[in-house]
């Protein structure tokens, strides 16, 4: 595990979770994708999945793993958000995502992505940010279209049977790969 000191931005502190982080994180993922909670920000998937989002232990397989770093982004000392960064030879992998939906609409995901893509340039050498994203939801796609990603065309399916990732409402569910070239400077 990394044990980067934090990084302020600003009033936001970046910093690598812990396992003490794993039940606030759950709670932050959840509520910004499903549930009536997930409603109030536009993230959410509650329309086209039911159940839960993620549990303890896929959060805590992160933040064990040596070659990911799970950012926890503070502000007032408490998470306002969060995403996942993993190693992959000349990418890295951006997911686990989340800002709590009150928040969202104003800015700080813009701010979020562009430190994990700092960091992922800085920690590991990556030429390449990839992150997976559900098809259909065109409006987050078109979000980080906006912020330098390119839709590849290359599908992945969705784990169609596994609650572990929700309980989809309907059957044309797959991931799609996004891809983003980061700058070398």
């Amino acid at each position: 595990m990394n044990t980067a000191p934090p990084r302020d931005s600003g009033e936001l502190t970046f910093r690598d979770a812990t396992d003490a982080d794993v039940p606030a994180l759950v709670e932050l993922i959840q509520s910004a994708y499903r549930g009536d909670s997930s409603r109030t920000g536009w993230t959410t998937e509650a329309d086209i999945l039911q159940g839960q989002r993620i549990d303890p232990q896929g959060v805590r397989a992160v933040v064990e793993n040596p070659g990911s770093r799970l950012l926890v982004v503070e502000r007032d000392g408490g998470p306002v958000a969060c995403c996942q960064l993993e190693h992959r030879g000349e990418a890295a992998y951006f997911g686990m995502f989340a800002v709590r939906p009150s928040l969202q609409g104003g800015g700080l995901g813009k701010l979020i992505i562009a430190e994990a893509e700092r960091t992922a340039r800085e920690s590991w050498g990556v030429r390449e940010m990839h992150m997976t994203v559900i098809s259909v939801r065109d409006d987050l796609i078109a979000w980080y279209e906006r912020r330098g990603y390119r839709r590849t065309g290359m599908m992945s399916p969705f784990p169609y049977g596994d609650e572990r990732f929700g309980i989809p409402q309907r059957d044309d569910l797959a991931f799609e790969l996004l891809v983003k070239d980061l700058p070398t400077d």
